[in-house]
């Protein structure tokens, strides 16, 4: 079974008050055995838009990183999320 991978690019509108969603999520992330592959590294774009963090999660199958995204923990920390960033979200399966 392939891995599967969150894409997640983000422009933080209050950085005083992100730490509040990384509280949250982060120990989501571990319960559901997340490894962050990029995490928030230099970057320079090449074509199109970018937003201003990039992350790039592995999970060790869609069915892990589907359920880390809709359980009810997420979903609480995705809402705090959402009221300090914006960003583009995907879940996308690796090669198997």
């Amino acid at each position: 079974m392939p891995k599967a991978y969150w894409i997640v690019h983000v422009t933080v509108h209050d950085e005083a008050r992100y730490p509040e969603y990384l509280a949250a999520a982060m120990p989501v992330f571990a319960r559901y055995g997340a490894n962050f592959i990029v995490r928030n590294g230099p970057f320079e774009v090449m074509e199109g838009a970018a937003r201003q963090r990039n992350f790039v999660i592995e999970f060790r199958d869609r069915a892990t990183a589907m359920e880390c995204y809709t359980c009810a923990e997420y979903q609480a920390a995705k809402a705090i999320r959402q009221k300090y960033s914006d960003g583009d979200f995907v879940i996308i399966d690796g090669e198997g």
